[in-house]
């Protein structure tokens, strides 16, 4: 079986948390991931928005474009809308052969909203959640019937966050999935009983790995996620609690294939970007080994 490294720039410059960001340039950051052995770099704020632009800076840098998120609001906007948004970053990603679009629901989160703690997150009612999964579904149709796959990720703070929100949001609907175990793990829920229960679905992964110690100490009742980031919830695989090589093995014995995204926003001066691709991309060799993966660029 193979398997793609990337990374995601939010370990540079986090666009939610401009104080958690390096000023480095988009060349420097491609430079850096692709030393460590990352061949593909998510989409960030800094990467040319037209292909003409962008094709020469990721070939100069030897990487692809792996995925990017797409701030989509389903949730509480129209249909149409969200497709007059995205169609942009469609014909862009399909000009760069990218695997995929990143679906992120920002509509009712407070994922963005240092000043709303945890427990103040938006919850759908049984009807909601099945109307939401049905527009999903719809939605998703539309953008890969334009030759784009969309997947979609379970987020923090979002409508779809735990492990039964994340069960009942699959079961209305058809669309592909995302799966992050550091966000599943931060919510509560059991990561591999979640790879059993998806797997068939699962078309992108990022593989964000926490600080458990720094998350069972958080006053949710007072803390924002973004707080949470700041604090250091969020790590590289082989710096955190989860154990990956459980986790990919997991993956590779129901065929999983394809990449394996390194996202983790921490402050890059207590955490540099540079060490830390190397230590996640180390640990991911390791357990992509272990689990039988070939790692391909």
């Amino acid at each position: 079986m193979k398997a793609k490294l990337g990374m995601s720039p939010i370990a540079w410059w986090n666009d939610d948390l401009p104080q958690l960001s390096d000023d480095v340039s988009l060349e420097e950051c491609l430079r850096q991931s692709r030393s460590a052995g990352f061949t593909g770099m998510e989409q960030g704020r800094r990467f040319p928005t037209t292909a003409a632009e962008m094709l020469p800076v990721l070939k100069k840098a030897d990487v692809t474009l792996c995925g990017g998120w797409f701030s989509g609001a389903i949730v509480n906007e129209s249909i149409e809308a969200n497709k007059q948004r995205i169609q942009p970053m469609i014909d862009l990603f399909k000009a760069v052969n990218a695997p995929c679009i990143v679906y992120g629901e920002v509509g009712r989160s407070i994922q963005g909203d240092q000043s709303k703690p945890l427990a103040t997150k938006p919850k759908l009612s049984d009807a909601e959640m099945k109307d939401y999964a049905k527009k999903m579904s719809e939605f998703a149709s539309w953008v890969e019937a334009q030759g784009m796959p969309l997947v979609y990720h379970h987020h923090m703070a979002a409508v779809v966050e735990t492990e039964p929100e994340l069960d009942a949001f699959m079961a209305n609907s058809t669309i592909s999935l995302l799966f992050d175990a550091g966000h599943m793990a931060f919510a509560g829920g059991d990561v591999l009983r979640c790879i059993d229960k998806h797997h068939g679905r699962i078309k992108h992964v990022h593989t964000k790995d926490v600080r458990m110690d720094v998350i069972n100490r958080l006053d949710r009742s007072k803390e924002s996620f973004l707080d949470a980031v700041i604090k250091g919830a969020f790590t590289v695989p082989g710096d955190g609690s989860l154990d990956f090589e459980a986790i990919v093995k997991k993956l590779a014995g129901y065929g999983y294939e394809g990449w394996f995204v390194v996202e983790a926003e921490q402050d890059p001066k207590q955490a540099p970007p540079l060490k830390m691709a190397q230590v996640g991309h180390k640990e991911l060799m390791r357990v992509m080994t272990a689990a039988g993966y070939e790692v391909v660029a």
